[in-house]
This record gives C-alpha cells, structure tokens and sequence, in this order.
C-alpha cells in the first residue's frame, strides 16, 4: 500500500573492488568497477514514476557516481553527514584481517582504532534524521553500507549499535517511512534489489 506520508528512499552505492573483496572502505576514495556500473544504471528505471524533492549524496565518488548514473546527479546535494565510517586503523583491510590480531573484534560494537565509533556515525546519522524531518518531503539519498544500515536504526529511535542487524547490498534501494503519522517511523523496505 502506498503511503501518503513522506518516503525517504536509501541507495546503497554500486561495487566498487574493496566492496567485492570484502576491505573496509570508509573514506579511501574507491571508483566503481564496470559490473558497479552496470547495476547503478539499473537504480534508476527501478525508481520509475517516483518523485523526490531532494536528491542527496555523500562525498565519496562512489556514491556521487551511482546518483549519475542513476540519473539523479542534476541538483544532487552532497552532505558531509552522509559519507562513510571512518575505518580509521581499519581502512582498506577485511574483517577476516582484522580477526587475526583482534579475535572475536565487531565493527558495531567495538569501532576503530583512529576512526569512529558506533555514536559517532550515530549521530551523524541523529543530524540527518533531523533534516530528514524537517523537510517532511520525499528524499532520494546515495550513500554506503554501514553509514546506512545506522541511519536505518535510529530512524526507528534504536541504538547505532543496532545497525549491525541490517545488511545491504550493492545498488539496494531501502525506504524509511511512516506507518499512521509523523510519530510512528517505520522501515517500509529493505535492501530490495
């Protein structure tokens, strides 16, 4: 069913080789690769006959690239908030790296050395969510996995730490929303392909 209240629509960015191979890619600058490509052109015939009022981006090229070649790039507005954890000690190397010198080590739970932690991205997330609510429109935003998997937790008022219970694929399109009203947000969709 189709809700009258304000949509706000989630595209996880195209593959880039880090996010095939699994390397943390926080702030390191990660072109897309050709299949990245391929599926970002894809996300916009997938959002036929939708209409936003706001196109935003995080700063990082993959993210800014996906939004062109979905088609939404012309008055896109790219926001700091919206960019990627900081990995910090952990950019560019995988978790299974990470686990041989730090056993049992969560990225929701325990952060990064040098980077953020899980309140950190929280409340750049908290700062969205308020602009989000403020503009009360539909909203299309281009951003990364775990920068969205937090916004997708305190839209429904849990803890950061909860984002660890969301996944997201390349090129997913998710949507925040309301069930009744304005006071009762609700996930209307996850990482639909």
């Amino acid at each position: 069913m189709a809700s009258t209240l304000p949509e706000i629509y989630l595209v996880r960015h195209g593959e880039t080789e880090w996010s095939l191979s699994g390397r943390h890619t926080g702030r390191s600058d990660i072109p897309l690769t050709e299949n990245g490509e391929a599926a970002a052109r894809q996300v916009g015939p997938r959002l036929a006959g939708k209409s936003f009022t706001a196109v935003w981006s995080s700063p990082s090229q993959r993210a800014r690239n996906t939004c062109a070649l979905a088609g939404f790039d012309a008055g896109a507005i790219v926001k700091d908030d919206l960019a990627e954890w900081d990995y910090g000690a952990y950019e560019g190397i995988t978790s299974k790296e990470i686990h041989a010198s730090r056993p049992g080590w969560q990225l929701f739970r325990d952060g990064c050395p040098n980077g953020e932690a899980a309140d950190d991205v929280g409340a750049r997330a908290d700062r969205i969510i308020s602009e989000l609510r403020q503009a009360d429109a539909p909203i299309l935003i281009f951003s990364s996995s775990h920068f969205l998997r937090v916004l997708g937790a305190r839209w429904l008022g849990l803890p950061p730490t909860d984002g660890a219970r969301f996944i997201l694929d390349t090129t997913s399109i998710s949507v925040l929303g309301y069930e009744h009203d304005l006071t009762e947000p609700v996930i209307r969709r996850w990482n639909g392909r």
